[in-house]
């Protein structure tokens, strides 16, 4: 299977400290090596990377860890091709035009007969149930809300009902976000730590890299760091429980719905 990273954040941050761990599992401490990707919002635009090839190996891998690009919300992913050919259209992150914002989407797991039927309002170009799934949100959006993009309450229900319907078909962790949040689905396993003063030290589990955060930010800063397995060996990261759907805003979890029998809506 594959793995998620994804950041939200109360002030533009870089991510490349939490990459560099994030990296090295795809094809140096972890198999996931068929391809990655990540996305980086800039107020209406985004910074698309992606690359078939491990990005433990990966030239351009290595100049995102070593480029300070700052963003209030990223999404990245490493591959395990499960559905889908090693190739560059089937590389993760998905990135689709929806009420004039970019949306970013990447997914881990396995949907089984999921064959939805799509209108042409937004179509795959590479062949995975992961696009296929993407495409579907976006249009069952797009039919309920029309033209207008809704509140955030109201999308975050929207979505809560759509994965339950997707989820009937298998694993499916996601990450999702159109710039101003980021919304992610603990199907079977993500964990996730807000960092926020008072700032200490972090090191990762991948790497022999310690970074002290209180010498990097002020005092306001406040970073949520979502993973599909703790990127750190000495800080305490909260299990989010399989079958939840997490809305991140502004470095801090804003609510959490279960989308099966489980914990209960907060």
């Amino acid at each position: 299977m594959c793995q998620l990273l994804g950041m939200n954040c109360n002030v533009p941050t870089d991510i490349c400290f939490s990459f560099s761990g994030f990296q090295a599992r795809g094809g140096a401490t972890d198999v996931h090596a068929d391809g990655w990707g990540i996305a980086f919002f800039e107020g209406k635009g985004t910074r698309l990377f992606l690359d078939p090839q491990p990005s433990a190996s990966s030239p351009v891998a290595e100049l995102v860890s070593r480029y300070p690009i700052h963003s209030k919300n990223v999404i990245a992913h490493i591959r395990k091709a499960t559905q889908g050919s090693i190739k560059l259209e089937n590389t993760h992150p998905f990135m689709r035009e929806l009420w004039g914002r970019y949306w970013i989407f990447a997914h881990n797991g396995n949907l089984l007969e999921f064959s939805p039927e799509l209108d042409g309002s937004f179509v795959p170009v590479g062949n995975t149930d992961s696009e296929r799934a993407f495409c579907w949100l976006l249009q069952q959006l797009r039919q309920r809300f029309g033209n207008q993009m809704p509140t955030q309450d109201a999308l975050f229900a929207a979505l809560h009902e759509l994965t339950l319907e997707i989820a009937t078909h298998g694993e499916f962790n996601f990450l999702l976000s159109h710039g101003d949040c980021l919304f992610a689905h603990a199907s079977t396993r993500l964990s996730y730590i807000v960092r926020k003063a008072p700032f200490a030290q972090a090191h990762l589990k991948d790497q022999d890299i310690t970074v002290d955060f209180s010498e990097v930010t002020t005092a306001n800063d406040r970073v949520a760091v979502i993973a599909t397995l703790p990127l750190t060996d000495n800080e305490a990261w909260t299990v989010m429980p399989a079958g939840t759907l997490w809305r991140f805003a502004e470095g801090e979890v804003v609510e959490h719905r279960a989308t099966r029998p489980g914990p209960p809506r907060n």
